[in-house]
């Protein structure tokens, strides 16, 4: 049955419900992680995955319409095609995209490149299975499977024990100790990997993990926790400037910032925010850097502190404990906490200062780290010019691959087809336009031009007497017969050059006669 443990109400592994055989179906949902942990379809999944719990939202948060998310979904292809020129040239646009919100179906493609974690994974092909195949530490195996049902219990992939989620979440950690076996294994990793594993596969959220280790977040994981308490006296010296109520009241009171900022930051916000709130702020993280973590810390410090009235109604050390452990959900609300996230002016720069003037005075009054960590390199971009990828770890890997024929041939056929046709059309546009005379023009139109500069005519052989048939008469009549037709009314169609006079004319043909016979005006009543 249901009991209360560490303040979260889990379900007896007794009170699984069994299912008949006879009663599922191939289609039926029924045997998922959830159902067999003893939650049933009668309860609700929010779009994020979580069946209840305080990180289950309610559906009142407006999503985004269709039309602006395929739009934003089109400009991250774009951008995850072409990584390693968005990142040099235009990061301030990836840097507001990011801003914005990645989109849901992208999301865990575009943590992966922000974090490196792609580069990374394909200069390293390969490792993964291989930390994957060895049994791992028996210590640390131990405390890592102890630590399983404890991830997010109320979420579908993590609700069941034994289920692919917790297994998935098991190989990540498993492999990390492994890979960094001078570190070991801590409890604040395991929500940061399955906040991973929400969004992408196992081998993904395990590079995933090292880049937020190795690069946000050094030494935060490691054996002692001298990071994180170096970051709170940075995180304490920051909220001076930004909120000075909150920062005298937290002094008076004596509270130091490891009692209330461990779980903040350790875990990235990742058990405290609603989760939309938590997907806007690793959207953010993954690309600036650990600044987003300071900034976040700070705006909920200033929110719950930074007013009079509410440091007279708590004036002690366990009221204002009381207080930051639960944190009003409308300053964690979405909307509201990247618009104050967004204002605060906290940059990389003020953090390293800060974090240079505490460690010089961490070393006057503890003496050396025992643990040396790498440095913090903030953000996306300072990853990707710190360790400059390849032009092959960066492309996208399929994975559904389809037989299209090759349409090689065809486009070289239309090619050829195109030049032919330019061809022709220069070989037209080159040849001269010559004014050809109408040979069917009526009487009443103008006569033609005379051309400027006509071309020479083709030479025209002319017939004399000699060259003539022996038929030919020498003598041709010198009269004309009445029915011929007068010089002043010439047919039309003859436009060509009178024969020299010297030529005697040919004789008339039968045609000749009959257009002579009709163009006469002494028969008018022909028929």
């Amino acid at each position: 049955m249901a009991h209360i443990e560490n303040g979260r109400q889990s379900f007896d592994t007794m009170s699984i419900r069994t299912i008949s055989s006879s009663r599922m179906d191939d289609e039926s949902s029924l045997g998922s992680d959830s159902e067999i942990n003893g939650f049933t379809s009668d309860r609700q999944t929010d779009k994020y995955g979580f069946i209840g719990g305080a990180q289950q939202t309610d559906g009142s948060a407006q999503d985004l319409p269709p039309q602006v998310l395929r739009q934003r979904e089109v400009k991250w292809l774009d951008m995850l095609s072409h990584w390693d020129k968005w990142m040099i040239k235009r990061f301030n646009k990836v840097r507001l995209r990011c801003q914005k919100g990645i989109p849901p179906a992208l999301r865990g493609r575009a943590w992966l490149y922000l974090s490196g974690g792609k580069v990374k994974k394909e200069q390293n092909h390969g490792k993964f299975q291989e930390l994957d195949s060895q049994p791992g530490d028996p210590k640390w195996v131990d405390v890592i499977e102890k630590d399983l049902h404890r991830q997010f219990p109320f979420h579908e992939m993590f609700v069941s024990r034994g289920g692919h989620g917790q297994q998935d979440l098991f190989r990540v950690l498993k492999a990390y100790t492994l890979y960094r076996p001078e570190e070991g294994y801590c409890q604040a990793q395991a929500p940061i990997a399955a906040v991973l594993l929400m969004h992408m596969p196992a081998e993904d959220a395990f590079w995933g993990l090292v880049q937020i280790c190795e690069k946000y977040l050094p030494g935060y994981y490691s054996p002692g926790l001298e990071a994180i308490q170096l970051d709170g006296e940075i995180l304490f010296a920051l909220l001076r400037r930004v909120s000075p109520l909150a920062y005298r009241h937290l002094e008076k009171h004596k509270i130091d910032p490891i009692l209330y900022m461990t779980e903040w930051f350790m875990c990235a916000f990742s058990r405290t925010l609603p989760w939309a709130s938590v997907l806007r702020v690793w959207d953010m993280f993954l690309c600036d850097g650990v600044k987003i973590i300071f900034r976040v810390g700070l705006v909920l410090l200033k929110c719950m502190l930074g007013t009079r009235e509410k440091l007279k109604a708590y004036q002690g050390q366990y009221e204002t404990m009381e207080l930051l452990r639960a944190i009003e959900p409308r300053y964690m609300q979405e909307g509201f906490l990247v618009r104050e996230i967004l204002e605060v002016p906290v940059t990389a720069r003020d953090v390293e200062r800060e974090n240079y003037t505490q460690l010089k005075r961490w070393k006057k009054n503890r003496g050396e780290l025992n643990f040396k960590s790498p440095p913090r390199l903030h953000g996306a971009r300072i990853i990707m010019l710190a360790e400059p990828p390849r032009r092959q770890d960066l492309q996208q890997n399929p994975t559904i691959i389809l037989d299209v024929p090759e349409p090689a041939p065809q486009l070289k056929k239309g090619k050829e087809e195109k030049k032919s046709m330019k061809k022709r059309r220069s070989i037209k546009k080159s040849l001269p336009i010559l004014n050809i005379p109408n040979p069917y023009s009526l009487p009443s139109d103008p006569p033609p031009p005379p051309a400027s500069d006509p071309p020479a005519p083709p030479p025209v052989i002319i017939e004399t007497p000699e060259t003539l048939p022996q038929t030919v008469p020498e003598t041709v009549p010198e009269t004309v017969p009445e029915n011929t037709v007068p010089e002043t009314e010439t047919d039309p169609l003859q436009h060509q050059e009178a024969p020299p006079t010297d030529v005697p004319p040919a004789k008339e043909t039968p045609l000749q006669r009959s257009t002579q016979s009709l163009s006469s005006t002494d028969q008018d009543t022909y028929l």
